[in-house]
């Protein structure tokens, strides 16, 4: 785990899938793909990272009920359909680590980061963004993620 910074998380245009159930059971290898089929078809431009949000958080909401987006930045007009959603997500500042490493060891992360918070006179402002730097790939069984987690915050 990398070290906690404060940045700006810049405003994006993302396009999205919205799945509700266990974070660990996302099928990202299902989503990703469609997000990209669906900009082509859209022809609107996407950006190379994918952009995961996580609005609930699981030690407070029953892991089965909590609700993320899992998605890509696109440049230009798009509108919703059935399946894929648009959401403009504003400005903000965040604290900052990257993580890279099994899901297994994910929780620490986030542990980590609300212990630096707490310790810095910061609240969470939920929901949380990840900004995923690699595919996840699976290693001896184990999915290895590769992102940059984004904790909305204010002060105290």
């Amino acid at each position: 785990m990398d070290k906690i910074k404060i940045q700006k998380f810049k405003s994006v245009k993302l396009a999205y899938i919205e799945h509700i159930g266990r974070y660990d059971e996302v099928p990202y290898d299902k989503y990703v793909p469609r997000l990209y089929e669906w900009a082509k078809e859209h022809k609107v431009r996407p950006g190379f990272k994918n952009i995961n949000v996580f609005h609930d958080d699981p030690e407070k909401v029953n892991p089965s009920e909590c609700k993320c987006w899992i998605g890509i930045p696109v440049n230009g007009k798009a509108n919703s359909d059935d399946e894929v959603k648009i959401e403009e997500v504003p400005e903000m500042e965040v604290a900052t680590m990257k993580f890279k490493g099994p899901n297994t060891e994910y929780k620490d992360a986030y542990r980590v980061i609300g212990e630096w918070m707490d310790e810095h006179g910061y609240d969470w402002d939920l929901p949380s963004y990840e900004v995923c730097s690699k595919k996840p790939k699976i290693v001896n069984g184990q999915m290895i993620l590769s992102t940059t987690i984004h904790v909305p915050i204010k002060k105290k």
